[in-house]
């Protein structure tokens, strides 16, 4: 490990002292940069991970260009789809598109799995020049078994995820199958991640909150226990993030994970008081202030920040990503009052 290695944001998911609150950004690579535009111009989206020099050019990007305390894998969530035998594609203004959509037990039965050396090597090389490279942790990352079964099972992007609680509801077998091949998918994708340098990695449940508190303990909650208890092995700290969740932060506090990453519809606050959340928190500026003028964007960062340092273990993130019209300029400013801000309010973040 590099002697200037800056392992603030590292410290604070277990919850040590650390000299300030770190900050790194859901979507912090994306199409708000210039130069990544200009590198889309080049390559399609799948491109950029099948090349491993141009996924860490990517990644690295906001961290030079912002001073984040943590750079995340750039990819996909449905990137390890594809090599268990699920055609997925990118569609521009709408998402993962799947055209062969499970209906059945059967086409669950015919998904493949995982062999992260010779499916997707070009994610393992990129991981290794990040290791060499970057003087930040690097975040690995993979898409939780609820939020790749909808789509999976929607063939697309949903608003109410029909399909997939119909299947939950009325096909056990194959929803208890889906769920086993999914988490031993993502158990072996993230470790393989953490075995080629990533210091942390984070678990995205986007669309998690469209269950009921009672049917997330079902269907979902003993596959998160088991991916997250095999993943404690390894030693590097968790981190779970699902919008819209406030109501399943109970049940997510009883997961083995070092963080839980909150949007921005449930407050740091009330996260600890009323859902009893013990864990390392990250979150949760609404990012539509990102379009608003500085000084309303400064008054509420202000206040999220002044949440998250009443207890040990904070990290400022959004509520949930970076979108393209935000500007470079809006979010190094951000990045900089973080830092500022929380180092000259006490000597010590504890």
């Amino acid at each position: 490990m590099k002697s200037s290695f800056n392992d603030t944001f590292l410290r604070a998911c277990r919850k040590e002292p650390t000299p300030y609150v770190p900050v790194w950004y859901m979507r912090q690579a994306g199409r708000y940069q210039p130069e990544y535009r200009k590198i889309r111009e080049k390559y399609s989206f799948f491109e950029m991970n099948y090349i491993p020099e141009v996924c860490a050019e990517v990644t690295k990007l906001p961290v030079d260009q912002l001073g984040v305390d943590a750079a995340i894998l750039f990819a996909d969530i449905v990137t390890p789809l594809k090599p268990i035998g699920v055609e997925v594609e990118i569609r521009s203004g709408i998402g993962p598109v799947i055209d062969n959509p499970i209906r059945r037990v059967e086409d669950v039965r015919r998904l493949g799995e995982l062999d992260p050396v010779s499916d997707i090597p070009y994610i393992m090389d990129a991981v290794r020049i990040l290791t060499e490279q970057l003087h930040v942790p690097l975040i690995g990352f993979a898409g939780a078994p609820f939020t790749l079964a909808s789509y999976l099972i929607e063939g697309g992007p949903s608003k109410n995820y029909h399909k997939t609680k119909a299947m939950m509801y009325t096909e056990p077998e194959a929803w208890a199958l889906l769920m086993d091949k999914l988490g031993d998918m993502t158990i072996t994708y993230l470790r393989a991640q953490i075995e080629a340098g990533a210091k942390a990695v984070q678990v995205f449940d986007s669309w998690v909150g469209a269950v009921s508190e009672a049917d997330y303990r079902q269907f979902i909650f003993p596959t998160m226990h088991r991916i997250f208890t095999r993943l404690q092995e390894t030693g590097v700290p968790l981190i779970y993030f699902g919008v819209g969740t406030g109501h399943l932060l109970r049940a997510f506090n009883e997961l083995p994970v070092d963080v839980l990453g909150l949007d921005w519809r449930v407050t740091i606050t009330q996260a600890r008081t009323e859902y009893g959340v013990n864990k390392a928190l990250q979150g949760n500026l609404e990012p539509a202030l990102l379009l608003a003028p500085w000084e309303t964007l400064e008054r509420k960062a202000k206040q999220v920040l002044d949440e998250g340092m009443r207890q040990p273990g904070y990290i400022f993130n959004l509520g949930h990503g970076i979108f393209p019209q935000c500007s470079v300029e809006t979010m190094q400013k951000l990045t900089e009052f973080v830092h500022r801000y929380t180092y000259q309010n006490g000597e010590m973040v504890v």
